[in-house]
């Protein structure tokens, strides 16, 4: 029978794995290397984690912002521009700057070796749209609408993101958002 897994042994595996993999980039994550810098050895993350795709995949599942929390209460459109702006904060202060340069690799993994990186970076993608899509579904855009509103919105911003990362230009890109945000929460119609 084999032993439970220590849950706070793994979760704190997993905050050091985060950190590592936002100073030093998913593309060459080798877990040999990795497994040292956080104090254990690669049996034990696999043992913890099952895979280095799993290890991966669970980093940015706890690392990147909750959308569906940001959107699920939005009811109105001055609440969506809200939400997006709340979503422009989160992406571009703090930690979550790290989820993004994270996520920004893993999408340009994701198009030279989509094998391996495309389908889990399609699932962050479509974790991040979905409850956005729901959010303008609700004020009575139609479906397809919904999702293509909610796709600029993501896209715009990861867009806007990876521009700051690269220019160090706040001013800029946060006017670029403002805009893009005004122009992406207007009712139908």
């Amino acid at each position: 029978m084999p032993r439970p897994v220590n849950v706070a042994k793994r979760t704190d595996l997993l905050l050091q794995v985060v950190s590592y993999l936002q100073q030093h980039g998913v593309a060459q994550m080798s877990l040999s290397p990795l497994a040292e810098a956080v104090g254990t050895t690669k049996r034990m993350l696999l043992y913890y984690f099952g895979s280095r795709e799993n290890l991966l995949a669970q980093a940015l599942l706890a690392n990147r912002p909750d959308a569906r929390a940001m959107f699920d209460d939005v009811h109105d459109h001055a609440g969506l521009r809200r939400a997006a702006h709340a979503l422009w904060e989160t992406m571009t202060a703090g930690e979550q700057a790290g989820a993004v340069r994270m996520l920004l690799q893993l999408l340009s993994l994701a198009t030279t070796d989509p094998r391996q990186y495309g389908d889990l970076a399609a699932d962050t993608v479509e974790t991040m749209v979905a409850p956005i899509a729901a959010a303008y579904t609700r004020l009575g855009h139609p479906p397809e609408q919904a999702r293509a509103d909610a796709t600029l919105l993501v896209s715009g911003l990861r867009g806007l993101c990876q521009d700051r990362l690269v220019t160090h230009d706040v001013a800029r890109t946060d006017a670029a958002a403002r805009r893009l945000i005004d122009g992406a929460t207007v009712a139908p119609g």
